[in-house]
């Protein structure tokens, strides 16, 4: 059992602070993924309770940091231990269970001008238009049309050089780009170097630098293997419609199927309320996940 306890940063803990309305939990992390890490300690303490040490089952509990950067506390544990042969990560998925999972590549740019006094703009070059131009000429490559849904693709951040009343000579854009599984992210960064290797033919003067700091594939583990084939029982025992999906964010299960690990990801929570101002689980839904993860283990030998 795999959970997270980093969260994105906060700027400011007064409003982020936890808050109880009801059964719903609210405040930064509730749904990515405090509520799956609450989730696995509370499953983990049942088996510590239910069984005496001699009885109890391999199953183990790792709760790490840095998943929200590039995956520091997951990697440690994999360079150190013999990787498992499944794990179950508590991403919030609104208890769907996920054994597909979305690629992932970030894409850096960075545009450099000419700085000039901001009522002299024809004396300079504008990093931020070029930089727009840039984004433009990417977005409207057919590659990136969003109603194919092959490629999630989100700016994350863009900066310029703040220095008052100029043109500005340096923009700094981060983007993100999710990947349906077996699409390559070697493949994309290529794709993108080609179509703004262009970029110089339609924008004058464009001095455009392009990096990829981090890629990470996706997978595709199906349905047919022990673990999907213990679920149909764990859900029917508890009440719960048992739903299948992909996993359409980046996690440690990326590097844990890069190390010949199954990683299946099911928590409480849904994905569109992580990262946000109004980031909330349900506490019932905790609860069924606690007793997902101890259904795992009770069944999991039975359907090997």
């Amino acid at each position: 059992m795999v959970g997270h306890v980093d969260t994105v940063r906060a700027f400011d803990l007064e409003d982020f602070g936890p808050v109880e309305e009801g059964d719903i939990i609210r405040g930064l992390g509730s749904a990515d993924m405090k509520g799956g890490c609450a989730a696995m300690v509370e499953a983990w303490l049942a088996l510590a309770d239910a069984l005496p040490p001699a009885e109890r089952p391999p199953v183990g509990l790792l709760l790490v940091v840095g998943e929200e950067e590039n995956g520091d506390g997951s990697m440690a544990f994999l360079a150190s231990c013999q990787p498992p042969p499944w794990v179950v990560i508590g991403e919030p998925t609104g208890l769907a269970a996920c054994f597909d999972h979305y690629g992932y590549l970030e894409a850096g740019l960075v545009t450099t001008g000419r700085r000039s006094h901001s009522s002299l703009p024809e004396l300079g070059h504008n990093a931020v238009e070029s930089m727009l131009r840039v984004l433009l000429h990417l977005w409207n490559d057919p590659v990136f049309a969003q109603e194919k849904a092959q490629i999630v693709s989100s700016i994350r951040e863009m900066t310029s050089s703040r220095a008052g009343f100029v043109v500005p000579d340096r923009c700094e854009t981060w983007i993100d780009l999710h990947l349906q599984p077996g699409k390559a992210p070697g493949q994309l960064e290529q794709t993108i170097r080609q179509i703004l290797g262009s970029a110089d033919r339609l924008i004058p003067g464009l001095d455009l630098k392009l990096d990829f700091d981090f890629a990470s594939p996706g997978y595709s583990l199906g349905t047919d293997n022990p673990v999907a084939r213990c679920l149909p029982a764990i859900y029917q025992a508890l009440g719960l419609s048992l739903r299948f999906d992909a996993f359409r964010s980046h996690s440690d299960g990326n590097l844990f199927f890069a190390a010949g690990t199954g990683p299946v990801i099911l928590g409480p929570g849904e994905l569109e309320a992580a990262h946000t101002p109004d980031e909330q689980v349900s506490f019932a839904e905790v609860l069924a996940a606690a007793e997902i993860y101890l259904g795992f283990v009770w069944r999991w030998r039975g359907c090997i």
